[in-house]
This record gives structure tokens, C-alpha cells and sequence, in this order.
């Protein structure tokens, strides 16, 4: 009996501090591959974490600091980690992180297996070209009529290119390093974009500029053009996490951004 109590002890207190170890940290999952929400860097920073899991580098952005922010709010410690896009609904489902915090929009699709927070961000949507382009000038997404247009898989910016008539819709790519790529070797004609990721790749390609459009001549976006935090449906977090995003102020949020541009175009 003596034996049994004293494994049930040790059970139990090997079961507090994993507990405790992990209601310590908020593990937050991104691509680091998003700039200028998130991106890998070799340097330490004042604003960059260092991905978890053995991975090199550091993750810095517009979302690193959300997450930042957030963790201070909740008195836990920042853990990011390294996820690819499509991976990110899975991990956070089978608990290998607590939140997705990497420009994910809610969609009715998505809420099928995550819930969403309000929006921490909104943004214009753009199109990007090669700085020589015949669309450098275009006035409407309708000026694209037979351009050869891509986005990044699963992702509603695929989905708005049907809004361009006549358009030539090419297969989604993966990744925005991919399509950055396939647009300067001429693979396409433009690539679908937020405006403050329009930015930071225009601003570290010279040889790409991006088109902006009023707005009744642009994307018809919506709620789409927002992105929220996802988290696992019931999780518990949800509350705290959402009353920690409110009191980061609007003016808060715009002074993140503007200043992850800033370090996004040092990279």
C-alpha cells in the first residue's frame, strides 16, 4: 500500500509541474515566412523570439508583437513556433500550440474546426507586378483582363481572382517567396497580396512595384480582407485571450505595423 500511495504521489506531481510548465508559456504558431506579419531572421532583437523546436532563427513581425503583447497581458512566457501554412489548424487542434496568430482570416470554413477572435488587423488588397509590367498603370482590377494571376493556396486571395474578368487564373502556390519568384522569372503576371505584405516585398524587390485600387474599382473583399486570431474550439484561452487583444488600442495596432515594415525592409 506504501508503494502504491508514494507512485500515486509522483504521479500526481509529475502531473502538476507539466501543468504548470505549460500553463506558463502561450505557444503561438506562424509560418516566420509572411513578412511583414511574420518572418525568420538570423539575428536576436529587441522584438524577435526564438523559434522553438530547434529550428534556426528568430521569428519578428507585425504578429510576433500581437503575440508579445498578448503574453505580457496573460503573464506567460512566448513560445513561437515554426509551422507551415496548411499545418497550422492541425497543431493548434492537437494542442502543439495554443493559438495561430500568422494573418489567418475567419471564414465559415475555417470555424468548421477553429474559433476566431475579433480582428487584429484589416487591410487593403492589392496586386503585385514586375515594375516594368503593362498593369503598372491599371486603374481597376478590370484593366487585368487576360493577366496571368496567382495566390497563395488556400487562402480567400485565391478565391477574390475570379473578380478579374477575363482573367487568367494560374494554380496557388504555397508560399509568397514562391510567388514572389514565379512573378519576376515572368511565370505570371501578378500575384494577389495584403497591402502591408505589398510592402515589405516591394520594398526588398526594386524590380516589383504593387497596384492599388480605389475602392470601388478593387477587390470586394469584405470581412475577408481582416485577419483574427484562431484558437481550438472550447479553448479554454479563448476569453482571456480576446480581452487582452481589446486592450491593445487601435493606435497600438497601426504603430506595430508601421514599425514591422520599418524592420522588414532591414531584412
Amino acid at each position: 500500500m506504501k508503494k502504491l500511495a508514494v507512485c500515486i504521489l509522483v504521479v500526481l506531481l509529475l502531473s502538476a509541474c507539466g501543468t504548470k510548465s505549460s500553463s506558463g508559456q502561450l505557444r503561438v504558431g506562424m509560418e516566420c515566412d509572411y513578412a511583414p506579419f511574420n518572418w525568420t531572421q538570423l539575428n536576436d532583437s529587441d522584438t524577435a523570439v526564438l523559434i522553438d523546436g530547434g529550428q534556426a532563427g528568430y521569428c519578428d513581425g507585425y504578429d510576433v508583437a500581437i503575440a508579445a503583447a498578448i503574453a505580457k497581458d496573460l503573464g506567460r512566457e512566448l513560445v513561437i513556433k515554426k509551422i507551415e501554412w496548411d499545418g497550422l489548424p492541425m497543431a493548434v487542434n492537437n494542442d502543439e500550440i495554443d493559438l495561430i496568430i500568422a494573418g489567418m482570416t475567419d471564414t465559415e470554413e475555417r470555424r468548421a474546426s477553429l474559433t476566431f477572435t475579433t480582428p487584429y488587423y484589416v487591410s487593403d488588397m492589392v496586386l503585385i507586378v514586375r515594375a516594368d509590367s503593362p498593369w503598372i498603370d491599371a486603374e481597376s482590377i478590370n484593366d487585368f483582363l487576360g493577366a496571368r494571376v496567382v495566390a497563395q493556396l488556400n487562402t480567400f486571395h485565391d478565391d477574390i481572382i475570379e473578380q478579374i474578368p477575363g482573367v487568367i487564373h494560374e494554380t496557388a502556390m504555397g508560399t509568397f517567396p514562391l510567388m514572389t519568384v514565379a512573378l519576376q522569372s515572368g511565370a505570371v503576371d501578378a500575384m494577389v497580396s495584403e497591402l502591408p505584405v505589398a510592402i515589405a516585398i516591394t520594398n526588398n524587390n526594386p524590380d516589383l512595384v504593387y497596384v492599388q485600387f480605389d475602392v470601388e474599382q478593387g477587390f470586394s473583399a469584405g470581412d475577408d480582407a481582416t485577419v483574427s486570431i484562431a484558437l481550438k474550439i472550447d479553448s479554454p484561452l479563448f476569453d482571456s485571450v480576446q480581452e487582452a487583444l481589446n486592450r491593445i488600442s487601435d493606435a497600438q495596432r497601426v504603430t506595430l505595423m508601421m514599425e514591422a515594415l520599418a524592420r522588414s525592409s532591414e531584412e
